[in-house]
């Protein structure tokens, strides 16, 4: 049986409870996690006073919340983000002898080019459609992707997601999300699955179909490798599985995409795809002066005018597209010179500063947050957030996050909570880290600006609840 003076503590234990400060009820929720995670947080009133601050001046892995900023910086420098992208079109010209010219095909950052049957908007056929109305005979097919100098990948990216894609590789020229899908089916138990893809990578396929299984799928390349290896088994009553891989080269994809449109439209192309880079160059670094003309191509048949980049940019930051984030960065970068990685560094940096963080606050080595050498400080990015709010652009900026409960990667979180379409924030996860900083609307109707970033997560650990727990008692408690 308990005591009376037992049973008399335990009466008064929540109130104890309810009467700490609110820092270390929130401490206490995110312990909930387990150990392992070293978390960050700190949530503000607009006005920047701190309510919580754990490690805020904490130097953390970011992971996506690396979008943050590039995408207010994009904001911030670029103009025209509602108006049709016409500097970001695609393009195909005839270059050589008229009798049997080169096509060239050319790429100026654009993210959404498409080779789909069903496109409507910015499709490659309708610049197959531009060659072959001039000519039905060609030589080679070439992707030119100098826009950009040749930085297919940024520093600090793991080498093992090069073939997914989430570390597929930035061009200028990009089609297809510079992504393939093959199509794995089912046979009898004993055979091999079915494959069906374009051909572009060739298949050695070591998979089996089973009876009575789960699905145990292996897919496997080597970085620059256009061989693929399949391997494991495949459950005969599973449905076909769609699997996304990663291109290395992607003006060579385009071109060799654009190759078969053209013989597709009766256009004899005697030779093959190729592509066309542009080496880095002393002129590409952070400092160096604008160059005084981009690399020349022929005169153009056919150029293609996007949708307004404004509406990629929310696509960006809501789906948390690492691709399209690289390519934005470089577009940055084409303000400030030639496109490189680290010009459009320099850019956000710029803007980073604009916003008045201390700079041991932040690193940066990309612009989606693939790299691990990226760093963010929780105060810095609640700092850099508030800025945001002050600024002209802002309100649209912050359109583009994800709201809980109701849309891109927050579609599933918060759902049935206080905080269901009360929060707009960028989420990021990546190798032990995950993140989540934006804006929420806490129970008085106030504003309140919050950085929660975890690091050391381990393998199997989701710190997921634990941190949308400790923002619903902060947001309950203001």
């Amino acid at each position: 049986m308990i005591g009376r003076a037992a049973f008399a503590l335990l009466l008064l234990w929540p109130a104890a409870v309810a009467g700490q400060p609110l820092q270390q009820r929130v401490e206490a929720k995110l312990a909930e996690a387990g150990p392992g995670p070293r978390f960050g947080l700190v949530v503000a009133t607009e006005d920047g006073r701190e309510l919580v601050a754990i490690q805020p001046e904490g130097r953390f892995i970011p992971a996506s919340n690396t979008k943050v900023f590039t995408t207010a910086a994009a904001f911030a420098i670029l103009t025209g983000l509602d108006a049709p992208d016409a500097q970001g079109g695609a393009s195909v010209g005839l270059e050589g002898p008229p009798a049997a010219p080169n096509v060239v095909l050319e790429g100026h950052g654009d993210a959404r080019l498409s080779s789909a049957a069903d496109c409507r908007v910015d499709c490659l056929g309708m610049l197959a459609d531009a060659v072959a109305a001039r000519t039905k005979r060609v030589a080679a097919v070439i992707g030119d992707d100098r826009w950009f100098p040749d930085e297919r990948w940024s520093p600090g990216m793991s080498w093992n997601n090069i073939p997914t894609p989430s570390g597929t590789a930035v061009s200028a020229l990009t089609l297809d999300d510079n992504e393939l899908v093959l199509t794995v089916t089912p046979a009898a138990p004993g055979a091999p699955p079915r494959l069906d893809h374009l051909g572009y990578y060739s298949v050695d396929n070591r998979a089996t179909t089973v009876a009575g299984a789960k699905s145990d799928l292996r897919v496997d390349r080597l970085p620059g490798s256009l061989v693929l290896r399949i391997s494991g088994t495949v459950a005969a009553d599973a449905a076909p599985q769609r699997l996304r891989l990663g291109v290395d080269d992607p003006a060579h994809y385009a071109a060799w995409r654009l190759k078969a449109l053209l013989e597709a439209r009766g256009v004899k192309v005697a030779g093959a795809a190729a592509a066309r880079h542009r080496a880095l160059m002393p002129a590409d670094d952070a400092d160096a002066p604008p160059p005084s003309a981009a690399a020349p191509g022929p005169p153009p048949l056919a150029r293609l005018t996007p949708p307004p980049l404004g509406e990629d940019i929310a696509v960006t930051n809501k789906v948390s597209q690492n691709l399209h984030a690289e390519l934005l960065l470089r577009r940055i970068a084409r303000v400030r010179g030639g496109g490189s990685i680290a010009q459009g560094l320099a850019a956000v940096r710029a803007t980073i500063a604009r916003a008045g963080l201390p700079r041991p606050q932040y690193d940066f080595s990309d612009g989606s947050g693939m790299s691990t050498y990226n760093r963010i400080a929780p105060r810095g990015m609640v700092t850099f957030l508030r800025w945001t709010a002050a600024q002209p652009w802002g309100a649209a900026w912050r359109r583009t996050l994800p709201v809980a409960g109701v849309e891109g990667t927050l579609a599933s979180r918060f759902k049935g909570t206080a905080l269901e379409g009360k929060l707009a924030a960028k989420t990021g996860s990546l190798n032990g880290s995950a993140a989540l900083s934006g804006f929420l609307t806490a129970k008085s109707g106030r504003t309140l600006v919050f950085s929660l970033l975890a690091n050391d997560v381990p393998e199997g650990v989701s710190v997921s609840r634990a941190a949308e727990q400790a923002l619903l008692l902060v947001a309950g408690e203001n």
